[in-house]
């Protein structure tokens, strides 16, 4: 069975919602679709106040460079362009619209062709990005120029509580295998393998029954964060991507199960990306599930369908090792929002940190190899130099390091911080370098 150095075994508390089917989640009167549900510029919107939408239509157009379509998730009234409240804390815009429970659609048009370029665009027409929770805009990166040998596709799901994608691979498997044949070609890849956790054996031996033309399954331990773009790719294909690369350096690219099952329904059904399936789970809700949402519906809406109990110990959007607290229902649900975890004391750390030991189990359990506690010591002592030199720019903030510590430190905060200041100084590196050039090419011209 494959896998990858170090990481860490969790209890999965998959148990809550993993025998739940796929269900159609609340109908909000009101939605606040954000503009930006994607990596790079906010969508510029193309309605005004007063405007009638259907479900499906195109409410907001890709900026220029990196960004995504955004549609409308319901039929109804648009209100306007408001700022609302996101995960991040800060306020950013969102269209509102009135939902009339009207559920009239619109569709993208037919594809006239469905080789490599239509494909690509149609998947650029849809907005479509990272399901997973990156959020890359998907047309931008299976239109890479480089020759991709291996696509990837992550059923790893290795975070506690999620399993909203291990119902997709056992409820839309055809749809899926069909999705992931259309991404083949879109990045012009002849083999495609589905790396799936061996917790969810039941979906890998259904999609291996079902998966033919290049497609192979792959069942991988039990290991987190056998999902983390590094891991995976090596636990699928032994192929190592370079320090400070992309997985298309070494020939491969990854998308995500519900990324792929999205492209499906672009290409074959015509219908862009609006919604998701969510899992809602933890010990505070009384109804744990794995739910379609509508992007824009609120978290209190959420909640309220799921009978979760807000007065909880903690709320979680994404999973419990990398997601991010919510801290108000006010916050809505985008095409990245993979689950809502209400959680009860039990289920939360909550102890003070003391002082570091020195035991060198944040080393032990570090999937990059880093040295956790040194770069947090060179964090606090302001030695940028030998916080790079211990690799904090290729931490991907996966929080082993901090759940293993018997001292209960917060080393990955520490050390995503010091990746943070690392880059800020490569980034001030980079533009004394530019303006150095241009003094000099003007001292040579004059």
């Amino acid at each position: 069975m494959f896998t990858f150095s170090n990481g860490v075994h969790l209890k999965d508390c998959k148990g809550f919602s993993a025998g739940e089917t796929i269900s159609r989640g609340p109908e909000p009167e009101t939605v606040y679709v954000p503009l930006l549900q994607h990596i790079g510029r906010p969508a510029v919107p193309v309605v005004s106040a007063g405007q009638r939408v259907l479900c499906g239509e195109l409410i907001a157009k890709a900026a220029e460079g990196l960004s995504a379509n955004v549609f409308s998730p319901v039929s109804g009234t648009v209100k306007g362009v408001v700022g609302h409240i996101t995960l991040s804390g800060k306020k950013l815009d969102h269209i509102l619209i009135e939902n009339d429970f009207k559920e009239e659609k619109a569709y993208l048009p037919p594809l006239s062709s469905q080789d490599r370029p239509g494909i690509l665009a149609r998947i650029a027409e849809a907005g479509i990005v990272g399901m997973g929770g990156a959020g890359f805009p998907t047309a931008a990166k299976l239109g890479t120029d480089k020759e991709i040998a291996v696509l990837v596709v992550n059923g790893a799901e290795c975070e506690p509580y999620i399993t909203c994608d291990h119902r997709i691979m056992l409820e839309f498997s055809e749809e899926l295998l069909e999705g992931v044949r259309l991404c083949m070609t879109a990045c012009g890849a002849k083999e495609a393998v589905i790396g799936v956790e061996s917790n969810k054996r039941d979906a890998a031996k259904r999609l291996a029954s079902l998966a033919d033309g290049g497609i192979r399954v792959k069942e991988l331990k039990t290991r987190y964060p056998q999902g983390a773009e590094k891991q995976l790719v090596y636990g699928c294909t032994k192929r190592v991507i370079p320090e400070g690369g992309l997985p298309s350096d070494a020939g491969v690219l990854v998308v995500n199960v519900h990324t792929a099952l999205a492209v499906y329904k672009a290409v074959r059904e015509n219908t862009p990306c609006y919604e998701r399936v969510m899992t809602v789970s933890g010990s505070k809700t009384d109804r744990p599930c794995n739910i379609w949402v509508k992007n824009g519906t609120l978290y209190r809406a959420i909640a309220e369908f799921c009978g979760a109990h807000e007065d909880c110990a903690r709320i979680v959007s994404g999973g419990p090792m990398m997601g991010e607290p919510v801290f108000s229902l006010k916050i809505c649900a985008t095409k990245t929002s993979s689950s809502l975890l209400f959680l009860g004391e039990n289920e939360c750390q909550s102890d003070a940190a003391e002082p570091c030991i020195g035991c060198g189990r944040c080393v032990q359990a570090c999937p990059m190899g880093l040295s956790p506690v040194f770069i947090e010591r060179a964090l606090f002592d302001k030695k940028y130099d030998e916080a790079e030199a211990f690799g904090a720019a290729q931490c991907i903030g996966c929080g082993c390091c901090s759940y293993v510590c018997p001292a209960k430190r917060f080393l990955m905060q520490s050390v995503k911080l010091a990746k943070k200041n690392v880059q800020a100084r490569r980034a001030r590196e980079r533009e004394r370098a530019q303006q150095n050039n241009g003094e000099g090419a003007e001292k040579t011209n004059g």
